[in-house]
């Protein structure tokens, strides 16, 4: 790109070291060299549009005079700077109005993503679940995302509910064979195969439930009944999946679940708050990390009632 000004017969010579610039004289144009200082172009600081003031000092002989060297010299040290109003005299800014402003969200929802899907993120997505039916729903969807993507499976949720029962994994669990074939050609929304996992998945929760007291004390047991909050900046470090995932989907396929690998727990994870994935710039950060703490609050004292009613059931007994 030239910064030469028409007619002058002169061309930029940029140097390694530095951001100067010097004008190197043309063949048969009769120009000497020229020392160029600082660009003229405005620059932005703190969101105040400044002006350098810059200027090309030459003589026609090829050299300074001292004079003008020293006045260079004076103007360079002092490296004047003026700032520019953008808002006249008299005139007063009101800030914008807090309704106006749009809260700011994690990365992959945009202004243009399905309502649903933007719902689904503001009042669901990453907050913790420690209903069993709940957390069967979560897990069923969650399963569904190999076939389907979040937006179409919260468009259909309803359909999803009608489906299972609404999510009640004790029903769910004695689908029959007959049962299941009509579903599964009644133009369900996912394959036969699917649905043989999810009754199946419903089966094991059960029997998970009565092994651990709840299915929520099975899922939660992995991570210290205490969400893991990652704390990304940016939506490229949030993984598809976990070495904790991992742990789990292993620990799932040995008591009999199916279609649970890695990547699906781990968005059920997401899903279930058991992770908090928010971006950090994203507004429910924040808000998940107080109900983590909340909830973490809540579970110490619940703990210590447990404790204290225990001791003193001991202390009667001894009496």
């Amino acid at each position: 790109m030239s910064l030469a000004e028409p007619g002058s017969g002169t061309r930029p010579v940029l140097r390694p070291a530095g951001n100067r610039a010097r004008v190197s004289e043309l063949p048969g144009s009769g120009c000497k060299k020229a020392a160029l200082k600082k660009s003229t172009l405005p620059r932005r600081l703190d969101g105040r549009v400044l002006e350098s003031d810059g200027s090309c000092s030459s003589d026609s002989s090829g050299s300074l005079s001292s004079v003008r060297m020293a006045d260079f010299r004076h103007r360079r040290k002092q490296n004047v700077v003026k700032s520019v109003k953008i808002v006249p005299d008299g005139v007063e800014v009101s800030p914008m109005p807090s309704s106006v402003m749009e809260k700011k969200r994690c990365g992959w929802i945009t202004p243009n993503s399905d309502p649903l899907y933007a719902s689904f993120h503001d009042e669901e997505w990453g907050v913790p679940v420690h209903d069993d039916r709940k957390l069967f729903e979560l897990l069923v969807l969650s399963e569904a995302l190999s076939e389907l993507s979040w937006p179409t499976i919260l468009n259909k949720r309803d359909t999803f509910r009608k489906l299972f029962d609404n999510f009640d994994p004790a029903s769910v669990a004695k689908f029959s064979e007959k049962k299941l074939s009509l579903k599964a050609s009644g133009g369900a929304l996912l394959s036969e195969q699917k649905l043989r996992a999810v009754v199946e998945n419903a089966r094991q929760v059960l029997k998970v439930a009565e092994d651990f007291g709840s299915f929520s004390n099975y899922c939660w047991r992995f991570v210290n009944h205490k969400p893991v909050v990652n704390g990304f900046r940016y939506a490229r470090q949030v993984p598809v999946k976990t070495p904790k995932a991992e742990a789990i989907s292993k620990d799932m396929m040995q008591r009999g679940f199916r279609c649970v690998g890695p990547t699906i727990v781990y968005s059920f994870m997401q899903a279930a708050g058991i992770v908090n994935d928010h971006l950090s710039s994203c507004f429910r950060y924040k808000d998940c990390s107080n109900m983590n703490v909340k909830i973490d609050c809540e579970t110490k004292v619940e703990e210590m009632e447990k404790l204290s009613k225990t001791m003193e059931q001991t202390c009667l007994l001894q009496a």
